[in-house]
């Protein structure tokens, strides 16, 4: 079940992070949080901390509103595993 959400949750991101609308700090925080899910440690650690550069991501006022909530939708997948 932990595999699968952090699969989903990295479809996103990756999809975030190609993409050229989104600004280029908001894609370096993202390519943070993807190398981080990319770690071999447990689904909970890597959940928390990759939470919290979300959370941190999703307060950015130059974010548009759908890149948001694909943020939050991907927060949502991460608090089912903490």
């Amino acid at each position: 079940m932990e595999n699968r959400e952090i699969d989903a949750v990295m479809s996103v991101l990756n999809e975030l992070k190609e993409d050229n609308t989104v600004p280029k700090n908001v894609r370096l925080k993202i390519e943070d949080a993807v190398n981080i899910l990319n770690e071999d440690t447990g689904a909970e650690i890597k959940a928390s901390r990759v939470l919290s550069k979300l959370e941190e991501i999703a307060d950015d006022v130059n974010l548009q509103t759908y890149t948001r909530t694909q943020i939050w939708d991907a927060i949502s997948l991460l608090e089912k595993i903490k």
